[in-house]
């Protein structure tokens, strides 16, 4: 091996369901890469939803994974796991993990690790994975999201939606998005959307009625649920598409099922954290061929809200959960 791999790192733990201050730094040995793994040293850690989900013991991890939160990270491969392949000691690498991530080293599937994009810096390389994955998939597999048609999205400031909207704009899409505050909106529109809709003082189904000439849109990301359903089953156009990627207003609802066949609706969702190594794999094929070209030309960039220290991973969480943010908050080990 290339360096020295100490016995022990820093990790954050989860040390009970609970607020941000239940995340604290303990000391764990550091985990061997397995079959097809590499080992990576973690320069910088996303943080995501699911990782305050975990933490307050709403969404565990699944079988297998490491109970330590983070599901995206950046970092250099200092140690490969038997057949591991596609990547050498040395390479700096994002890559896309079902946990471990916020700590000094973690274990990654090789098929999942991408090189950093050229131009950016560790903390920007570590805010890829997750949000663009899960783009990639839900936007453009699942939502067939094609140029010339439209789309919105919901929550339009999030690390998601920002993705979304530089990703379909590249692609040739109109993007329409809601955010909850005037500069959000802001925000959003700067990144290219079309238009940008305060769901706190407007009502988006009748926007974007006004926006489309009453056409409604042709793809609808939605990380809400609960009782945006029929409001976006109304904003959609005939052979519309929504694609159901969180539940942040609840999962459960009553709804017409009339508009779906009148109108020749699909409605779909899906989640990335469980699926196989082999399915994550072929996405991360389409974002080497398709979307690394789109940032390295800085088409397309990750947008970057705050850094935080390892250490300071409550606060870090402590701002996720405000909702003040725009864009991604990540966790460094690298001097800020």
């Amino acid at each position: 091996m290339s360096e020295q791999i100490p016995s022990t790192m820093r990790a954050i733990e989860i040390t009970e369901p609970g607020g941000p201050e239940v995340l604290r730094i303990g000391e764990r040995p550091v985990p061997e890469p397995g079959e097809g793994e590499v080992l990576i040293k973690v320069a910088a850690a996303g943080i995501n939803r699911p990782d305050v989900m975990q933490r307050t013991g709403m969404y565990p991890p699944p079988p297998g994974a490491s109970d330590i939160p983070g599901l995206e990270i950046a970092g250099t491969v200092v140690a490969l796991g038997p057949e591991a392949s596609g990547v050498q000691e040395g390479d700096s690498v994002c890559a896309l993990v079902t946990g471990g991530g916020y700590a000094e080293y973690c274990p990654a599937p090789a098929s999942l690790c991408l090189p950093v994009p050229e131009g950016l810096d560790s903390a920007q390389a570590a805010a890829i994975p997750e949000t663009f994955f899960t783009v990639w998939t839900n936007v453009f597999d699942r939502g067939r999201l094609a140029s010339g048609e439209s789309l919105l999205v919901h929550g339009g400031s999030s690390g998601i939606g920002t993705t979304a909207i530089q990703l379909a704009k590249a692609f040739g899409s109109t993007v329409y998005v809601t955010a909850g505050s005037d500069e959000k909106c802001q925000a959003c529109t700067d990144l290219g959307a079309d238009a940008a809709i305060n769901y706190k003082t407007e009502d988006f189904v009748e926007r974007i009625s006004e926006l489309t000439n009453e056409r409604g849109v042709d793809v609808i990301l939605d990380m809400i649920g609960g009782d945006y359903l029929p409001r976006n089953l109304k904003s959609l156009a005939v052979e519309g598409r929504i694609v159901q990627i969180a539940l942040q207003g609840g999962p459960k609802v009553q709804m017409n099922l009339l508009p779906i066949m009148l109108k020749r609706l699909t409605l779909t969702g899906s989640t990335l954290r469980p699926r196989t190594v082999a399915q994550k794999a072929m996405i991360a094929h389409s974002l080497r061929e398709k979307v690394w070209p789109l940032i390295e030309s800085e088409k397309v960039r990750p947008i970057i809200h705050a850094t935080f220290p390892l250490a300071q991973a409550s606060d870090a969480h402590r701002m996720m959960e405000s909702s003040q943010h725009i864009g991604k908050i990540v966790l460094s080990n690298e001097e800020i």
